[in-house]
């Protein structure tokens, strides 16, 4: 039985415009995404991100807004993140010498396992730097403001955050790196009034990497704003708060009626932004494969089991038929595909900075793990021939992922699968409201 989200359920809303079928630049439709998502992948990815490798990020929450004056952190006391005491980090991920490199190895089965030439080039390919693929703007992990934050503790929800603040935040994302040029005048925000559909027209009208560049800006804003609809505070009294689903808030956000249209739109580019990390998963599968790639934490049966899920999840994905195929991308002319390829880059390192402005520091925090782990993602999908030529018994230099990125990525990706699985369950909940 397909999940698919009917939007027939919203009042008013006509048979054309449900959240089904095949999606614009892909070939994947909506109800193989649902059945694969919620069935296959969800248990696994929520399993994983609990594990102690997963669960522990490290983030700088105190960094200055570059862009414009900073106007104050949130006041509201669901705003604040709890970071955890440094005695709660396994030992192995609070290592300096296990954040350093790409994924952690024991450094003592290093020693017995290679030889001192391998050691040399080990140490060489921990201290390259790799600016040049970054997508992101990444917090410096030996900074005295960065702290490791327990994920599970700190969870992703509404806190109150809302107004001119938030909004700035947003509209600076659209306006300023969606590649707008000057003759369209209607705001990208999809929140602001007026859109129209010469918007999409001029949209439709842009080559494939401009318009995917708008279509991932727009799924992460649709995703992160199921998450608030889905852990809503509903109820706050006598030192318990109740957090839950909040469906007139999905509605303001989803229904068509009220959006004028845009709600069905937002929901596709969450799915087309799924499919684009489930593409980079699968790419990046051989670098985990290998033997010697240990997810360190300290605790070898906990390393085990958590690379054990790992490659279930891998295994899950690859048996999906209808990936992304991000070949199409940049393949033009050599020089202008490289020149658009950097662009597409600098606007997405742009946007990470800009979650730098974000006043709540919980808001802060997710948004700046989801837009990491979404640089993760095409730092992968574009780094195709280096993890092709990765040797299979020791670490290489061609390509590399810091613990902070795969951590983001997973738990991005993970953010977008609880997002798809909570559709499902607006679903039933718009069912029984009819």
């Amino acid at each position: 039985v397909g999940l698919v989200l009917s939007l027939r359920v919203f009042p008013g809303v006509c048979e054309q415009q449900e959240l089904t079928g095949v999606l614009d630049d892909c070939f994947c439709d909506v109800e193989s995404i649902d059945v694969f998502n919620n069935f296959k992948i969800y248990p696994r990815i929520k399993k994983l991100t609990e594990r102690d490798y997963f669960r522990y990020y490290r983030v700088n929450l105190k960094r200055p807004c570059p862009f414009w004056p900073d106007d104050g952190h949130c006041s509201i006391k669901d705003c604040h993140v709890e970071p955890c005491p440094e005695s709660k980090v396994p030992v192995g991920i609070k290592s300096g010498n296990y954040n350093k490199v790409s994924v952690s190895i024991s450094l003592k089965h290093f020693s017995s396992c290679f030889s001192n030439q391998s050691k040399e080039a080990f140490a060489d390919w921990a201290r390259h730097d790799d600016a040049q693929d970054h997508f992101c703007e990444l917090d410096d992990e030996t900074s005295p403001d960065a702290d490791y934050v327990d994920l599970l503790l700190n969870p992703e929800r509404f806190t109150g955050y809302k107004g001119p603040s938030a909004w700035r935040v947003w509209n600076s994302i659209y306006e300023e790196n969606c590649f707008k040029p000057r003759s369209v005048y209607r705001p990208l925000n999809p929140l602001a009034p007026s859109r129209g559909e010469g918007f999409y027209t001029w949209l439709e009208g842009l080559c494939l990497e401009k318009r995917v560049f708008y279509r991932l800006i727009s799924g992460l804003h649709s995703s992160i704003n199921i998450h608030l609809c889905a852990d809503y505070l509903l109820d706050e009294g006598w030192g318990r708060s109740v957090w839950g689903p909040n469906l007139q808030e999905f509605r303001r956000r989803f229904d068509t009626a009220e959006t004028k249209g845009e709600g069905t739109r937002r929901l596709k580019n969450l799915y087309f932004l799924y499919l684009i990390e489930l593409r980079a998963l699968y790419k990046v599968a051989p670098y985990f494969e290998r033997a010697f790639v240990n997810l360190y934490t300290g605790n070898t049966q906990e390393d085990g089991a958590t690379k054990d899920l790992l490659l279930q999840v891998f295994n899950e994905i690859k048996a999906f038929p209808m990936h992304f195929d991000e070949k199409s991308m940049f393949a033009g002319h050599k020089m202008e595909a490289k020149t658009l390829k950097e662009e597409f880059r600098l606007h997405f390192k742009n946007i990470s900075r800009i979650m730098d402005c974000v006043g709540c520091s919980k808001c802060r925090l997710w948004g700046k793990l989801q837009t990491q782990g979404l640089g993760t993602a095409l730092k992968i999908l574009f780094s195709e021939k280096e993890i092709k030529n990765l040797p299979e018994h020791s670490p290489s230099k061609g390509f590399q992922l810091t613990r902070q990125e795969i951590v983001a990525l997973m738990n991005g990706f993970g953010r977008l699968s609880t997002s798809i699985h909570q559709l499902h369950n607006f679903r039933l909940l718009l069912k029984e409201n009819r």
